[in-house]
This record gives structure tokens, C-alpha cells and sequence, in this order.
């Protein structure tokens, strides 16, 4: 025994490079080691993860339409298979199977080994977040009331996530094997898959990272029933409100879910990292950009523009994704909805312009800002790596490898072909799908040309911006502003336009992320290949049924106007995405942004956001000392609210708070800590929540068994979405006079 584990650590270490990485949290986490005898393909990886993409795309999307959506992060499963995985080492027979022919196989290669683990959970990322697709069915058959047949929704589900395959094999030279190219988000699980596997010897009056994790994931396991069910109040602990109960300013000063958020503080990790991610994952620049960018919109331009009464934003609460007409009532699309599913005009001039509040227009021209500094940033800050990236696709010019680079050689590539099949076959289906269901979705197939266009655009740049920053500027505006202005009035156009143009890429930035995880754990390419595929392709065939099944089951499903106050399915995300297709599809850009809209002048955002990376870079060359300079970010920054609607100032303030600790402190005072603990800590944090999250809703709170107290009165702050113009009433608001 002792002389096969000295022949492994040998193995382990065969091509050692002492070379030292050029991101020093990637040395400082990522082993330089590779052991290339590890069995990876066997039984119990096919089983594990297979059935951990089952389970988790259908809980992710059962908890989709939830008031208070919750996505269970494959960290979960990264901890449940170790246990599962070592009891099937020891118990599942090491008979050989058709021993001394070609065809000769075991179902029990060996001990459960950390590359077997790690394709597990890339399973596992395939149903670990949700199918923006989903959205599209959503708001046709539950907020439009369209018919929508289940081939053509499974068409589009299925097309969406697979076409982000051919654009994610195109770049992956570059945005994987680049040394530069570290994507934070990924150190996470690296640290995780150490700490599980790696024996470590504990220092006198030290804890071990797996010690430590397994004391985070009983800590928040144990805690989270607080926040979760008994003590809601934590998660936006507003105290400011308490001050003035019946003061609407102050409720709005206060408000962390409905107002500003001043001082106002979530003790719930799911509050903490539902819309920007793991807040110990965010390398410290990042997090500053993101704070100035927060600070920026919700301490200076909302207050201002509200207060000083900004395209009449007193007549409507001051932080809404909710659409008006000009007297504060909710606007009723229904009645300006022609009998062709598209925009009746003279329907719409009769019943009056649609409204916005200030905050929401302010974040679609924060959005034009960002895509206006994503051009000019990348052109200035990042265009050798952009040219040097198109010239790899198109001439394949090879590039410097790094040490994780050198040990991947080792193993077969994935040829480019097979990602150009991929791409190819989804797109004569996306062309299928929108000629052969031309009046269901609108769009003609010229159209998801022009998609696929931007798609294929802007997935190196804003690649190379997720892969250092942690931070992902979205493409949805530009999209939606695009198709709005060439095809108005279509509602569903757009959406499809949108998925097509953004989620591709986003899709695509996801399968990036899992080449590099796998890339530094030294995963064969072709298994991570077909890992990814068939697990994306089991997860589609979960989310569609599942969400089906839901919208056909739960009574008034999304439908706030008929749902009671406390119900569970209020659908918070989906109710976002279908005021933007009625904002950007069925009004369309032109009559809100445009000429004949109420927002014209949010353009001139377009403007500021092209000039702001052009003073971040004269300030850095007039100025070449001061090297904090060379961290302002324009693209993070400008696009540091992009979440907001529907994540809410609390999802801010916690976040920040959490990362300068983590990032800023820690990583400044006690380096050894972090690089000890950091990611473990964030893993332990994921699992525990999601476990009892889990539990409680199974055992608890799907049989509407409540506690009714005080403290369970989520935020506290009930006038904080008043308005405050004198003659708009509001139900449970006090009359302005």
C-alpha cells in the first residue's frame, strides 16, 4: 500500500514547473501537479453525476418562481458525492468485465479520486443555475396568456443552451489557456476539491480546510433556520424605518428592499450572494469599482432625481420594476395588445405613454453607459488581448503557455470541428424554430442572423472582463435596443432576440468557466467535452418539465394581482424580464427612449459611458504613480447595478460588506488565513444554506406551516413604496396633501 501511494505522489508530481504563476491568487490556490493515470470515465461518475444534474435542475427550477428564488449551487453536490463516492470505492465489486479483450471494463477502478469528483460537479454546474429561456415561457403563458405548445418551448430551451457551445469552443485558446485569463469565481472550487481530498496535517492549535469547511457548512446549516423561517426580519435588517414608522422618508431612506438601503444590512448568505455571487470571490478591485458604482446610483443619482421630481418620479415608488401610466396606476398591457399579438397604435395613443420610475430608467441608461465603456475600455485597456484572440480563431496562431497550460498538452484536445458541428446544428434549428413558428415567437430567421452576430462579437470581450473581475457586463440592452428599433411592436421577437444574442454568450462564458476549472484540475478535455453536453442537455429536458408542470399546477402562478400577500410564487425575475419585453418589444425603444418616448434624453448616457474609460486612462498616464488608478474599471463600474431590479440595495450593502473584509482586510493583514481559508469558508457557506433551504421548505414550508410574529416581517418598512406626489393614491399609503 505504502509503495503504490509513493508511486502516485511521483506520478503526482511528474513535470513539476516551479515557474511562478502571474496572479498571485492563482498561485497561491492551483496546485502545479498532475497525476495522468487517474481513472475519470467510470460507473460511479456516470451515476453521481448524472444524478446530481437531475436532482438540481429540478429543485433550481422549482425554487425559480418563488418570491424569494434561492438556486442551489453545485457546492452542494461537490459535498454530498464525497461520502457517496468513497462508500461505492469500498463496496461496489473490482471484478473485470470481458477481462483479456478489447471490451474489458470494472465498475470499480480504485479509490473515489478528485478528477472523477470534479466532473461530477461539472454535471452538477449543468443544473445548477436556470434556463433564461424560461423566461420566454413564462411571460407568454402566464403574464401575455398566449397559447404555447411544449416541442417548440423544448426547441427553444434546448437551442439556447447548446448554442453557447460553438462560441465557447471558438474562444477557449484564448480565454482558457491564457494565463491572464484566471476567472476568480473558479479558485472556489479548486480550494473546495483540495480541501476534500487533500490530506493535510494539522499545525499545532490549527484547524484543516476540511475541518474548517465541514464547522462553516454545520454553522450556516444550523443557522440559516433563522433567516429562512423563524427570524425573517435578517434578511434586510432595516432598522433606519423603525425611527419614523409613519414617515415615507425616512421608510424610503431605510428600506433595503424597497428604498435605499442606508444602513440597512442582510445576516442571510442567501441575501448576501444570490445576484453578485460569493462576495470572497471578488478580487478586491472589482469590489471597490462595484461600491463606487452602488454609492454613485442609489446615494446620489436616485435620491437627486426623484427629490428634484426627474420625469415626474414622485408619482411613482422610488424603487420599482413595476410600469405605470402618468397618474402612478399600473399600466394594463392588455389593452393596448392588438388581435395579432403585436402593438395596436391607435389603442395606444388613446390610452396614454407607459412610465417608468426613476430608478428603473436610470438603470436601463446605467446600462447604456456600460455598453458605451465595454468599445472604449476594451479598445484602450485590453485590444492586443482582443486582436491576439480573433487572430488565434482566424489564423490559429498559438500563443505562450503557462505551467497549467504545458501539463493539459499531455491529453487530447478537443478538436475545433466538434464545437463547430455543435454550432452549426443549433442554428439551422434556431432557423427552423422561427420560420416554421413564425406567429407563435415573430421572429424571421434573419433576425437570429443578426443575433447570432452579436453574440459571436462580444463573447471575447466581455470574456476577457469576467475572467479578471469576477464581474459580468450583460449584452440584454443592446440586444433589446437593437431588435426594438428594427422590428417594434413584438413582444416575443424581442425576447427570443434578446436569449439568442445575450444568453448564447452568457451560456457560452459558462462552459468557459467550467474549461477552466477543469483546466486547472487537469480534466482530459474530451471528458470535460462530453460532461458538459450530455449534462446540459439532461438539464433542458428537467427545466422544461418542471417548469411546464408548474405553471400547469399552481394556481395563478405569477400572477400578483390574484395571489395573496404572502404567497410564495410571486415570480420576482420573471416579472422583470416581462416588463423589458413590454419596455423594449411590444411599446418598443422608439416610443420610450426614442422621439416619441418620455426617456429621450437617457441616450446621452451612450455618450458619458464612451468618455468615462477615456478619463480613467488619461488620469492613469497623467498620473503613472499612483497605481490604485490603473484599478478603475468603467465597465464594472457603470454596470455595478446591472442586478437592480430585482436584486435590491440590502443585496448590495451586505455584499460589499462582506467582500472588503474578505478581500480587502483579510486578504492584506493575514494572507496565510485566506489563502487557508477563504474559498473553503464560501464552499461551506453554499452548502450548508442550500441544504436546510432545501429541508425547510420540504418538511415545513410547502405544508404553509408560518410562524406569525414581528420579526418575520421581511424588511419592515411598508410606505417605503409610496409615492409621494400630492393627489396619487396608493393602496396602504397615506394621502399626500
Amino acid at each position: 500500500m505504502e509503495e503504490t501511494q509513493v508511486k502516485k505522489m511521483k506520478l503526482s508530481n511528474e513535470g513539476v514547473d516551479n515557474e511562478e504563476y502571474p496572479i498571485k491568487e492563482v498561485e497561491m490556490t492551483v496546485p502545479k501537479t498532475d497525476d495522468p493515470t487517474m481513472p475519470v470515465l467510470t460507473f460511479r461518475m456516470w451515476l453521481l453525476g448524472i444524478t446530481s444534474c437531475v436532482l438540481l435542475s429540478f429543485v433550481n427550477q422549482f425554487f425559480w418562481y418563488r418570491t424569494e428564488p434561492l438556486t442551489i449551487s453545485s457546492t452542494a453536490v461537490q459535498i454530498a458525492v464525497v461520502p457517496i463516492g468513497h462508500l461505492m470505492a469500498k463496496t461496489i465489486t473490482k471484478r473485470v468485465f470481458f477481462e483479456g479483450t478489447r471490451w474489458a471494463f470494472t465498475l470499480n477502478p480504485g479509490p473515489f479520486n478528485i478528477k472523477e469528483h470534479v466532473l461530477i460537479t461539472i454535471f452538477a454546474n449543468a443544473g445548477a443555475g436556470t434556463v433564461y429561456a424560461t423566461h420566454i415561457l413564462s411571460a407568454v403563458k402566464l403574464y401575455y396568456k398566449r397559447p404555447l405548445d411544449f416541442f417548440p418551448a423544448l426547441l427553444i430551451m434546448a437551442t439556447t443552451q447548446m448554442l453557447g457551445f460553438g462560441w465557447a469552443g471558438i474562444f477557449r485558446n484564448h480565454l482558457v489557456d491564457s494565463a491572464e485569463m484566471w476567472w476568480p469565481g473558479s479558485l472556489v472550487q479548486v480550494s473546495l476539491f483540495r480541501a476534500l481530498h487533500e490530506k493535510e496535517a494539522r499545525s499545532k492549535g490549527g484547524t484543516t480546510r476540511i475541518q474548517f469547511f465541514l464547522i462553516a457548512l454545520v454553522c450556516s446549516f444550523a443557522y440559516y433556520i433563522f433567516p429562512g423561517y423563524l427570524f425573517q426580519m435578517l434578511t434586510s435588517f432595516s432598522w433606519i424605518c423603525w425611527l419614523a414608522p409613519k414617515s415615507i422618508l425616512v421608510q424610503q431612506l431605510g428600506s433595503g428592499m424597497h428604498g435605499l438601503g442606508i444602513g440597512a444590512i442582510g445576516f442571510d448568505w442567501t441575501t448576501i450572494s444570490s445576484y453578485l455571487g460569493s462576495p470572497l470571490a471578488s478580487p478586491w478591485f472589482a469590489t471597490a469599482n462595484i461600491a463606487v458604482g452602488f454609492v454613485l446610483v442609489m446615494y446620489l443619482m436616485t435620491p437627486l432625481t426623484y427629490w428634484y421630481n426627474v420625469y415626474n418620479a414622485k408619482n411613482f415608488p422610488i424603487f420599482s420594476s413595476d410600469l405605470f401610466t402618468h397618474n402612478g396606476t399600473n399600466y394594463n398591457t392588455s389593452a393596448v395588445i392588438g388581435a395579432h399579438f403585436q402593438l395596436d397604435y391607435p389603442a395606444y395613443n388613446q390610452y396614454g405613454k407607459l412610465h417608468l420610475s426613476t430608478f428603473f430608467a436610470m438603470t436601463y441608461g446605467l446600462g447604456f453607459a456600460a455598453l458605451g465603456s465595454i468599445f472604449v475600455h476594451v479598445s484602450l485597456f485590453h485590444s492586443r488581448e482582443v486582436l491576439n484572440g480573433f487572430r488565434e480563431v482566424l489564423c490559429g496562431q498559438a500563443k505562450k503557455s503557462d505551467v497549467h497550460t504545458r501539463l493539459m498538452k499531455k491529453y487530447k484536445q478537443v478538436p475545433m470541428w466538434w464545437f463547430l458541428v455543435v454550432l452549426v446544428i443549433n442554428m439551422a434549428l434556431i432557423i427552423f424554430v422561427c420560420e416554421h413558428y413564425l406567429e407563435t415567437f415573430q421572429l424571421p430567421w434573419w433576425g437570429a442572423l443578426i443575433a447570432f452576430f452579436i453574440a459571436f462579437i462580444f463573447t471575447l470581450p466581455i470574456g476577457i472582463i469576467v475572467a479578471t473581475t469576477n464581474q459580468q457586463p450583460g449584452l440584454n440592452i443592446i440586444t433589446e435596443y437593437v431588435w426594438g428599433y428594427v422590428f417594434p411592436g413584438r413582444p416575443v421577437a424581442n425576447m427570443l432576440f434578446k436569449v439568442f444574442g445575450y444568453i448564447s454568450m452568457t451560456q457560452a462564458l459558462s462552459f468557459v468557466y467550467d474549461f477552466k476549472l477543469g483546466h486547472y484540475m487537469k480534466i482530459p478535455p474530451r471528458a470535460m467535452f462530453m460532461a458538459q453536453m450530455l449534462g446540459t442537455f439532461i438539464a433542458i429536458i428537467i427545466y422544461t418539465i418542471t417548469a411546464w408542470w408548474l405553471m400547469d399546477t399552481v394556481p395563478n402562478l405569477c400572477d400578483t394581482s390574484l395571489l395573496p400577500h404572502n404567497s410564495p410564487w410571486k415570480c420576482p425575475q420573471d416579472r422583470v424580464f416581462y416588463a423589458a419585453s413590454v419596455i423594449w418589444g411590444l411599446i418598443a425603444p422608439k416610443r420610450i427612449f426614442g422621439p416619441l418616448g418620455v426617456y429621450n434624453n437617457v441616450n446621452w448616457f451612450f455618450l458619458g459611458g464612451a468618455l468615462a474609460p477615456i478619463l480613467a486612462w488619461l488620469v492613469q498616464k497623467i498620473f503613472p504613480k499612483q497605481k490604485w488608478i490603473s484599478h478603475i474599471h468603467m465597465p464594472v463600474l457603470l454596470s455595478a447595478t446591472a442586478m437592480m431590479p430585482p436584486a435590491t440595495s440590502v443585496n448590495y450593502t451586505s455584499w460589499l460588506i462582506l467582500a472588503f473584509l474578505s478581500g480587502y482586510v483579510v486578504y492584506r493583514r493575514w494572507p496565510h488565513l485566506w489563502q487557508r481559508y477563504n474559498y473553503v469558508l464560501s464552499g461551506g457557506l453554499d452548502a450548508g444554506t442550500a441544504f436546510i433551504a432545501v429541508l425547510l421548505f420540504l418538511s415545513i414550508q410547502s405544508n404553509r406551516i408560518s410562524v406569525d410574529w414581528w420579526g418575520n416581517n421581511v424588511d419592515g418598512c411598508p410606505l417605503a413604496s409610496c409615492p409621494t406626489a400630492k393627489g396619487v393614491l396608493a393602496e396602504g399609503c397615506p394621502a399626500i396633501s
